[in-house]
């Protein structure tokens, strides 16, 4: 098999984490999969997924702005984004800041910081459709509507903490908290929609 190549957006938040879970969630599939570290434009050549951390937004697109890859992120063809990655992905962002844009890539409405400060952060048990997982919540964004073609993958009582939507054979996940401190389950996910193998369900390891 063709190795393939995921990127992580390697500027701030918990990028070692996320390298950690893809390289992980990698050898659990037992996928050839190569994992690295993205921050100049010669890092997205030829990715097969992109996963943007946490971290802040706007600070995001501020450095993604200042290496000139913001607009090359967008030819990605598979993103993940977790926390401010999530915000990265959505159409319409609420009490964004004047300058700050979003790639605009996925039918969603987010509230950036919706959930308060850093330390207004907290854990969760989760039913997700991948299984039960813990999650973790540090200034969570709130998904406040999903449009038609989005899939929802797990909710927070009533309100949709992670979706997926596949668009013009793109394929886009997102997820208000960070799978990359409890699990590798969605990092698992993120491949196999990569490598192809959609009728796979992922369940917890017991």
């Amino acid at each position: 098999m063709k190795q393939l190549k995921i990127g992580i957006l390697a500027y701030h938040g918990d990028v070692e984490e996320h390298l950690e879970a893809a390289k992980n969630a990698a050898k659990k599939l037992k996928q050839n999969i190569e994992v690295i570290p993205v921050r100049i434009k010669e890092d997205i050549i030829n990715l097969a997924g992109l996963i943007i951390p946490g971290g802040e937004s706007t600070t995001l697109y501020k450095l993604c702005q200042r290496e000139g890859i913001f607009e090359q992120i967008k030819q990605v063809k598979n993103i993940f984004g977790t926390c401010a990655g999530a915000i990265m992905l959505a159409k319409t962002v609420d009490n964004k800041t004047p300058d700050q844009k979003t790639l605009e890539l996925m039918d969603i409405e987010i509230d950036r910081n919706a959930y308060g400060r850093q330390n207004d952060s907290f854990e969760t048990e989760i039913k997700t459709e991948l299984g039960n997982i813990k999650a973790v919540f540090i200034r969570a964004p709130r998904i406040k509507s999903v449009g038609k073609n989005i899939k929802v993958l797990a909710k927070n009582q009533d309100e949709v903490i992670a979706c997926e939507q596949r668009i013009n054979g793109n394929y886009y996940l997102a997820l208000c908290f960070h799978p990359e401190l409890t699990t590798t389950i969605f990092h698992e996910y993120f491949i196999k929609k990569i490598a192809g193998t959609f009728n796979l369900i992922l369940t917890l390891d017991s």
